[in-house]
């Protein structure tokens, strides 16, 4: 049996392997960490029933031109955030849903693909909905950090030597740039719902050979298409103070100020926003004056940085999928 803090550890390593190659068989994760495979699926259950941990396929909204990225800012009356939050996490195309400013504003990301779809959203339901005083809409224009690079990544929980052992090879005949077909959605919605679905398992739902199905999965993760990426708790570690911040950078310094961001350890997501501010990032720090440090230590010595709202959530409402909240 693993002591507390040797398995704290191997789990890490576990969730970062599988930020590496979610479907990475439990087999060839165990042997790079030096465990037995019934090991790592004994962490990996215990993970999911502790930390919340599923592992999903996200469509990349870079990869897509159809598909556009929003950072939505709700504020409500503070007797409807829950609702509205609730209300928003149940639609597919959102994800990252978190009540923040002390319960008076739900922040969320939305991913349209079509005109009608935005109109749908914005211009549609949210603003008849009762209790919302304010929307503000911002298109996520370029990602620094984020996607298929996890926060994990940062956490030194695997060394060089193991991360390279368990980073998938290219492909051989690299596919170039791939869009989702109606063809694969059969495929993606399957991904979607399990990210480590059997090949047997992905086959019975799209009607597809299980080889052209391995071939085509490979060949959407490979271009960029798709991801397969893990959700937990990041509480679970000891992290349990992450926040929003909204950054404005001088514009000859955006790109600058952004790539930076992409390096700090405590960045999870960062991007490049329309609106008054200009740059987006979600830090997870494990308590608040971790996060104090972090503004006024690391992000306030930035060259460029003239302004930053920091909103701590109050309660995370949805990750990438929807399980409602209990208690």
């Amino acid at each position: 049996m693993e002591s507390h803090a040797g398995g704290e550890v191997l789990d890490l390593q576990i969730l970062h392997a599988l930020e590496l190659d979610a479907r990475a068989p439990f087999s060839r994760i165990a042997t790079v960490l030096g465990v037995s495979d019934q090991t790592v699926a004994r962490r990996f259950r215990r993970l999911r029933s502790e930390a919340g941990l599923r592992v999903v396929g996200v469509r990349c909204a870079a990869a897509e031109d159809p598909l556009d990225h929003w950072l939505l800012r709700v504020r409500c009356a503070p007797e409807g955030a829950p609702a509205i939050a609730e209300a928003l996490a149940k639609r597919p195309d959102t994800a990252w849903i978190g009540l923040t400013s002390g319960g008076t504003e739900v922040t969320c990301t939305a991913n349209v693909r079509s005109r009608d779809d935005a109109d749908d959203l914005l211009l549609g339901k949210l603003p008849r909905t009762p209790h919302i005083l304010d929307i503000r809409a911002h298109q996520l224009l370029h990602r620094f950090y984020g996607g298929p690079s996890g926060w994990l990544h940062k956490s030194g929980a695997l060394s060089p030597e193991q991360s390279a052992a368990l980073t998938p090879p290219p492909l051989p005949d690299h596919p170039g740039r791939a869009v989702i077909t109606a063809e694969d959605e059969p495929l993606v919605t399957a991904l979607e719902a399990d990210g480590r679905a059997t090949y047997p398992a992905l086959q019975k739902a799209t009607g597809r050979s299980e080889s052209a199905v391995k071939r085509r999965t490979a060949q959407l993760v490979a271009s960029g298409a798709l991801y397969v990426d893990v959700e937990f708790d990041c509480g679970h570690f000891g992290f349990g103070h992450p926040a929003m911040l909204s950054i404005t950078a001088a514009p000859r310094a955006l790109h600058t100020v952004g790539e930076e961001l992409a390096t700090h350890p405590e960045v999870a997501y960062a991007a490049a926003t329309t609106g008054a501010s200009n740059l987006v990032a979600v830090v997870i720090t494990r308590d608040s004056g971790h996060l104090y440090r972090y503004l006024s230590e690391r992000l306030g010595q930035l060259e460029g940085v003239e302004h930053v709202e920091s909103m701590p959530f109050l309660r995370r409402v949805k990750q990438l999928t929807y399980r409602p909240f209990r208690g």
